[in-house]
């Protein structure tokens, strides 16, 4: 938000310095980011001069410029200008050789003899953008006819600078969205901090009584999205340029001037920090204004020249038969105010900020209305602003006022009031204000006090004080003005950091991540969110999804059910770039809706493709598999003394097979290998491995798990027995290994798989696999007739159970 020192000046006098200025708005929390200096001063305007054209003729080797004569006071030089206004007899403003041309953006070029198209030209004569003073540029700036040639241009134009602070407003300060609120604080602060302040609020005068009533009737049909609507008729306006001060004014803080009903709005606006509108009165149909909700699917054309649909939510400003504007946010080109309007209907209201903020971001506008009122403005200062406005108006652009002020405010909107306790007060800052001084502070914030107790306050806060609300409000008010800086603070501190499960949760995860790093893994950082499409791809039911709210784009319509398709265009990306080593994973949440219970879980997903490792003269490639994915969950499991984990063939619509891995019945991770209509969707054309390891159960488990117990390796040796078996191809490993755990035998220490073989050699429906068991007692050395013993439980249970044979 940018704020002129010289307007800040018609509120406020002060002789500090803008540095100093700068400094105590940052320190009340109105941030100055930069200062800038605009304006023209008396050097800028050196060899400027008024010159009159006593000859202008075609340029006989160009159609577009013309061969100027033009009287400079002293002499009479040609110029050559290409300005299509340019006649006989005007009075221009001249840039004489050595004259420099500045520009907004600090460029600058010098004015010198030159000759163009063969001719003399002796200077340039300039628009008003040329001499900073407008954005016109038309053509060139025609002057008063009674001005004398040769007077220098810094006798006429107003060469006072200004300075312009550019204030980082935060969005709760609502009461400071002006040069008048700004202003306001400024007071508050330097009398707090005992420096010459002289503050003088808008003065507002009655505008001229009228016994004919106003001919436009207005009518609020939703009090909610509007408290308070007023408007003023003013008739026979003439809308033209503004004057010169108008426009400075506007321009020193990047705004275009329009016209001048339209300069003044904008003017209010900026000055006091109420957005006001005015329409062309004679466009109204029916000669009322109703203040309703849009209808849906309706079309609407707006100021910015857009055709905008109407969703059916926002708040409008309409006539008898049509829609005039986007309440609040942005008006109708059809009646706007131009240069043909004689009549104006001017409006100052009070609109529901949450339903201004929802229109703007359905629209995408950003209008500085909308950034006001979607914020919170003062709702008792409508009709004084409306009164400021119209009193310029008549001053300005003529006109005679019809009728009273029309004031819907059927509900007024009270001031609010709290309880401040000074041991709160005493407590938040860490140390005791004089009660008189909290009571001072107070009362140059124009919070009033209602009743006080010698522990406490019962304080009135002014409506325009919208993020004043709570005890701990009032006392961040007392802090900011009183001044951070000021307080004495304690020059020892001492605290202990006590750990919970938060600092336990961050290590475990940084953990993972930093193991997969050290194995080669790069990680990703993706958007969370995708195009809905993609849950048909993945299995996930729409109605399950959760859809953002004006979305950028459909690629971004919904809220990621999943890491895997994010991932997967990683994989696209580097592939279509030779990468071969594809090692990704990423940390992030999925979403999702289950009735009216939203669902966020924390999952580290990784996808493998490619070679495991780079290609060595004495290390060949080697694909990656599931199995060498599968060595990587289990190095990061065992890393966690998670050890005993139970594996489950699963289906998912977008792989080939999966696996789920669980502990006490808790599912911690699943791995497998997308299909090949899922890679033919990313564009992939090689296998890619996936695995996803649910957080959530996987840290709950580990912080629940029994601490781990060290003892010393056993005297006697383990003994190790193979067994190849002859099973049935739908029984899985993990069902071996469950059935031979059921025997519940403790010198039975682990069963491993070796060797799998399915061929011509067995009979179709069987497969063989090759089992390892190691047997160990820890007390004494195993005799044969006891292993002996072991291994025909393990086969006859095996027998018994799932039918093996020994081959």
């Amino acid at each position: 938000m940018k704020i002129s020192h010289n307007w800040l000046k018609d509120f406020i006098k002060t002789d500090l310095s803008d540095d100093k200025i700068s400094e105590i708005l940052t320190d009340i929390g109105l941030e100055v980011e930069g200062i800038a200096h605009v304006g023209i001063s008396k050097e800028d305007l050196e060899n400027f001069v008024v010159g009159e054209v006593v000859s202008c003729e075609k340029h006989p080797n160009a159609d577009k410029l013309k061969i100027t004569e033009v009287n400079l006071g002293s002499e009479t030089v040609q110029i050559v200008c290409g300005a299509p206004n340019v006649a006989l007899g005007q009075k221009v403003p001249v840039a004489k050789p050595g004259a420099i041309i500045k520009d907004d953006k600090g460029g600058a070029f010098k004015i010198k003899k030159a000759k163009l198209r063969g001719e003399v030209s002796n200077g340039m004569i300039c628009s008003k953008k040329e001499l900073r003073i407008s954005h016109d540029h038309a053509g060139i700036w025609v002057m008063d006819t009674e001005l004398m040639p040769g007077t220098p241009l810094s006798e006429i134009l107003d060469t006072s600078t200004d300075a312009v602070f550019e204030i980082g407003l935060t969005p709760n300060r609502a009461d400071a969205m002006s040069h008048f609120g700004v202003a306001r604080d400024l007071h508050v602060a330097l009398k707090a901090r005992k420096l010459n302040s002289v503050y003088q609020k808008p003065e507002i005068k009655e505008i001229p009584k009228s016994t004919a009533k106003n001919p436009i009737e207005v009518e609020i049909k939703d009090s909610e999205l509007c408290p308070r609507y007023a408007g003023l008729y003013i008739k026979n306006v003439k809308v033209e340029e503004s004057p010169l001060w108008l426009q400075k004014r506007l321009q020193s803080i990047g705004l275009f001037p329009k016209n001048n009903v339209v300069d003044i709005t904008n003017y209010i606006l900026h000055h006091v920090g109420q957005p006001m509108h005015a329409f062309d009165a004679d466009k109204i149909k029916g000669n009322k204004i109703i203040v309703s909700t849009a209808s849906k699917g309706s079309k609407f054309h707006t100021l910015d020249k857009a055709e905008r649909t109407l969703n059916g939510n926002e708040l409008m400003i309409q006539d008898a038969h049509s829609n005039l504007a986007i309440a609040g946010v942005m008006g109708g080109l059809e009646s706007a105010v131009n240069n043909e309007t004689a009549n104006i209907f001017l409006e100052s209201a009070y609109f529901n900020p949450v339903s201004v903020r929802k229109t703007s971001k359905a629209h995408a506008i950003n209008s500085d209305s909308s950034f006001r009122f979607e914020r919170g403005i003062d709702p008792h200062f409508t009709v004084k602003a409306l009164k400021l406005a119209a009193n310029l108006i008549l001053e300005i652009a003529g006109g005679e006022i019809v009728g009273e002020i029309a004031d819907n405010y059927p509900k007024p909107i009270n001031n609010f009031t709290a309880v401040l306790q000074y041991r709160k007060v005493d407590q938040l800052l860490g140390e005791r204000l004089h009660r008189n001084t909290i009571k001072d502070i107070l009362k140059l914030l124009e919070i009033d006090i209602i009743s006080e107790t010698p522990t406490s306050l019962e304080l009135e806060i002014p409506a325009y004080r919208v993020d004043v609300r709570r005890e701990a409000d009032l006392i961040e008010e007392i802090l900011r003005i009183y001044g951070y800086n000021s307080l004495l603070g304690n020059e020892k501190v001492s605290f202990s950091i006590v750990p919970g499960e938060g600092f336990e949760k961050d290590k475990i995860i940084n953990t993972l991540a930093d193991s997969l790093v050290a194995l080669g893994f790069n990680e990703a950082m993706n958007l969370s969110m995708y195009n809905e499409e993609l849950n048909q791809l993945f299995g996930f039911e729409d109605d399950q999804s959760i859809p953002i709210l004006n979305a950028l784009s459909s690629d971004l319509s919904v809220l990621r059910r999943s890491l895997y398709p994010a991932l997967l265009k990683n994989v696209d990306y580097n592939l279509k770039r030779k990468q071969e080593q594809i090692k990704f994973f990423e940390l992030g949440n999925t979403y999702q809706k289950k009735g009216d219970e939203f669902i966020e879980d924390q999952v580290l997903t990784m996808v493998v493709s490619g070679s495991q490792h780079a290609v060595h003269w004495d290390n060949p490639e080697k694909e990656v598999d599931i199995f060498y994915l599968k060595g990587i969950i289990n190095h990061l499991l065992s890393k966690f003394k998670l050890n005993d984990i139970q594996w489950e063939e699963h289906q998912d619509v977008f792989s080939v097979y999966t696996l789920k891995g669980f502990i006490h019945n808790k599912e911690i991770v699943k791995l497998g290998s997308f299909n090949k209509e899922t890679l033919k969707r990313f564009d992939i054309d090689q296998v890619v491995y996936f695995a996803e390891i649910n957080l959530e159960n996987f840290i709950n488990t580990y912080l629940n798990r029994k601490e781990t117990v060290f003892k010393e390796l056993s005297k006697f040796p383990q003994v190790k027995r193979d067994l190849a078996l002859l099973i049935d191809k739908q029984i899985t490993y993990q069902t071996i290994v469950e059935t031979i755990h059921e025997l519940n035998n403790p010198l039975i220490k682990s069963v491993d798989l070796f060797d799998v073989y399915e061929g011509d050699k067995l009979p179709a429906d069987k497969k063989s696999y090759a089992i390892s068991l190691v047997l160990l007692d820890e007390n004494k050395t195993m005799k044969d007739k006891q292993i002996d013993e072991i291994m025909n439980q393990v086969i006859k249970i095996l027998k018994k159970e799932l039918n093996v044979e020994l081959r």
